[in-house]
């Protein structure tokens, strides 16, 4: 399954939440609501939740190995940073 499309839809600067961003697969398959935070130790992606009924958020959606997320994760931050790049030159 390959990454066709990456949409990053960027968040205010003051948050630590930086983007909410759509990934398509294969042109056939998206997934929604994937964010990009930054954390202590640099961005990182968190899948898309929703909150349980004992109140623990979990994934709706998320790669099987860590081959995947890292694969995932990487061609995520990498549309953001372009994202980021694209504003700074307009």
């Amino acid at each position: 399954m390959q990454i066709t499309d990456i949409r990053v839809r960027k968040m205010t600067k003051d948050s630590k939440m930086k983007a909410v961003v759509s990934v398509a697969f294969d042109n056939e398959f998206v997934v929604h609501d994937i964010k990009v935070i930054e954390g202590e130790k640099g961005l990182f992606v968190a899948m898309p939740s929703k909150k349980s009924n004992d109140g623990e958020y979990r994934d709706v959606a998320h790669p099987i190995t860590s081959e995947s997320r890292d694969k995932l994760q990487k061609a995520i931050i990498e549309a953001y940073e372009k994202a980021l790049t694209e504003e700074s030159e307009v």
